[in-house]
C-alpha cells in the first residue's frame, strides 16, 4: 500500500507541475487549471487510504464533511464573486491555506504521542510550519480587509506609530523563542502553544496593517510564498511527499514574483514591508506645472477613431467601474475603422499580479493584443492616442525625474511619449503614492471626467455616430 501512496504522490506532483507549466502562457492557462484541479482530486483521494489517518474511523466523517463545506463554500465563491474582486478572495484563500498548514502543526503539537516521541528536528519543522502558516493566514485577512475596502482597514496612516518595527520585531522574536522552548523541550503544553500561535497571527497582522494598498501585489504574493514554506514544512512532518512537493512549488513560485513584482516598483521586498510608501522621497518634490484640460466622450472617440494607433492602459479604475466589456466594444469598433489597437499592462497595475489580464480575458480581449511593459514601452512614441483608463502612479513621469518622489526609479509605461493622451478619470483624486501626476497637466494630454462604463459607452456612440 506504501508503493501505492508513494506512486500516485509521484503522479500527483508530475501533474502539478505540468498544470504550473501551462499557466505560464495565456493560452494554456486554462487547460493548467484544470490540470492541476486533476492532480489536487488524485491527492485527495489517495488520501483516505493513507495509514495516519486509518487509525481512527470518525477521521473519514470528518474529511467528507471538510470536503463538503469547503466545495460548497469554493464553488459559491467562484460563481458569484465578480472578477474586480478576485484579488481579495485570492488573498482570502492564500490565507486558508496558511492557516490549515497552521492547524495541522497544532494537532502535531498538541497530540499525546505516548512513548514515541517524534525527534526533535520534526517538531522544530512543525513549529517554523506553524509560525509561517499562521503568519500568512492573519496577514492575508488584513490584506483581503484593505482589499475589500472594509471601513476598519481604509487609513493605512492609523496603523503607523512610532517604533513600530520595533515593536514588531518583539513580537516576531518572542514566538520564535517560544516556539523553540516548545521543540526543544517536547512540550505539549496547551497554554504554550495557544500563546506562541497568538504571538504568531499578531505579528502577521502587525506586519499587514501599515502598507498601503498600492503595495498589496507585492504582499500578497509574498504571503502566497509564506503559504507554499508552511505547507512544505508540515508536509516533512507528517512525511506526505505530495505536501512538501506542492509546497516547495507554491513556495518557490511565489517568492520569485514577489521579487519580480518588487522589482517593477524598483524597491526591496523590505522596503515595501517595513517602509512608509510617503516617506520614500527626499528633498523637496518637482512642482508640477500646467493645467487639467477636460475632453468630453464624444471628442475623445472622433481623436481615437481617426487615430492610426491606440494604446489602451487599463488601470484600477477599470476594474472599479467594470468597464473592461465596454471598453473591447470599443476597441472593435475602432478595428472595424483599421485602427491599430493595444493594450499596454504595467506589472503592479491592479491589486493583485495579473489583476489587469484577468479582467481583460473576461470581456474577450485577444491575448495578442495584450502586452507587457517591457514589450511594448518603445510603441508609445509611434501611437496617435494613448488611453489610459484609471492608471496613475504607473504612468508618472515623475518617477523618472523627480528624486523627491516616492516613485523616483520606478519603471512607468511611456504614454506621455504618445502624440495625444486621454486620461479617464473619475476625479482630480491622487494616485496611491499621493502626489500629483504629471502626466495629467502635460500640453498633449485631455482628462475624460466620469465613470469609466459610462465614459467608454459615450465614446462608442460617438464612435457610431461618425458612421
Amino acid at each position: 500500500m506504501g508503493y501505492l501512496i508513494e506512486t500516485v504522490y509521484f503522479l500527483t506532483a508530475a501533474v502539478f507541475i505540468l498544470g504550473l507549466k501551462r499557466m505560464s502562457h495565456p493560452t494554456t492557462a486554462r487547460s493548467g487549471i484544470v490540470w492541476a484541479g486533476y492532480g489536487m482530486v488524485l491527492a485527495t483521494v489517495v488520501s483516505f487510504v493513507h495509514p495516519q489517518i486509518q487509525a481512527g474511523p470518525g477521521n473519514y466523517v470528518l474529511m467528507v464533511i471538510a470536503i463538503v463545506i469547503g466545495g460548497v463554500i469554493a464553488w459559491w465563491g467562484a460563481k458569484k464573486v465578480p472578477m474586480t474582486a478576485m484579488p481579495q478572495m485570492i488573498a482570502i484563500y492564500n490565507g486558508m491555506g496558511g492557516g490549515a498548514a497552521a492547524a495541522i502543526a497544532a494537532v502535531e503539537l498538541l497530540k499525546d504521542h505516548g512513548a514515541k516521541v517524534p525527534e526533535t528536528h520534526i517538531l522544530i519543522m512543525a513549529v517554523a510550519g506553524a509560525l509561517i502558516g499562521a503568519v500568512a493566514f492573519s496577514g492575508s485577512v488584513v490584506a483581503f480587509g484593505k482589499l475589500q475596502e472594509l471601513k476598519f482597514f481604509r487609513d493605512d496612516a492609523k496603523f503607523r506609530f512610532t517604533g513600530q518595527q520595533k515593536i514588531n520585531a518583539a513580537i516576531f522574536g518572542a514566538a520564535v523563542v517560544l516556539g523553540l522552548v516548545i521543540a526543544l523541550s517536547h512540550s505539549s503544553s496547551g497554554a504554550l502553544i495557544t500563546v506562541f500561535f497568538l504571538l504568531a497571527l499578531a505579528f502577521g497582522a502587525m506586519m499587514a496593517l501599515p502598507i498601503g494598498g498600492a503595495d498589496m501585489p507585492v504582499v500578497i504574493s509574498l504571503f502566497n510564498a509564506f503559504t507554499g514554506l508552511a505547507v512544505a514544512l508540515e508536509g516533512f512532518v507528517l512525511g506526505n511527499s505530495a505536501m512538501i512537493i506542492a509546497g516547495i512549488i507554491v513556495g518557490s513560485s511565489g517568492t520569485l514574483l514577489t521579487l519580480m513584482m518588487a522589482k517593477a516598483m524598483n524597491r526591496s521586498v523590505s522596503n515595501v514591508l517595513f517602509s512608509n510608501w510617503a516617506a520614500l522621497g527626499s528633498g523637496e518634490a518637482q512642482a508640477v506645472t500646467g493645467s487639467l484640460k477636460p475632453m468630453e466622450p464624444p471628442d475623445a472617440a472622433i481623436q481615437m477613431a481617426y487615430a492610426s494607433k491606440v494604446i489602451i492602459v487599463p488601470g484600477y479604475g477599470m476594474a472599479v467601474a467594470q468597464a473592461q466589456h465596454k471598453i473591447w466594444e470599443m476597441c472593435k469598433l475602432l478595428m472595424e475603422r483599421d485602427v491599430v489597437v493595444k493594450f499596454a499592462i504595467h506589472p503592479v497595475a491592479g491589486r493583485m499580479p495579473g489583476h489587469m489580464n484577468v479582467l481583460l480575458a473576461e470581456a474577450g480581449v485577444p491575448y495578442d493584443l495584450i502586452f507587457d511593459m517591457d514589450e511594448i514601452n518603445e510603441e508609445f512614441s509611434t501611437a496617435d492616442v494613448a488611453l489610459v483608463i484609471g492608471a496613475n502612479d504607473v504612468v508618472n513621469p515623475a518617477a523618472r525625474t523627480d528624486k523627491a518622489s516616492p516613485i523616483y526609479g520606478m519603471p512607468i509605461l511611456n504614454v506621455d511619449h504618445a502624440k495625444n493622451v486621454q486620461v479617464i478619470k473619475r476625479g482630480k483624486g491622487v494616485g496611491f503614492a499621493g502626489i500629483e501626476n504629471a502626466l495629467f497637466f502635460a500640453d498633449n494630454t485631455r482628462m475624460v471626467y466620469g465613470d469609466a462604463q459610462k465614459v467608454a459607452a459615450g465614446m462608442i456612440q460617438g464612435i457610431k455616430d461618425l458612421g
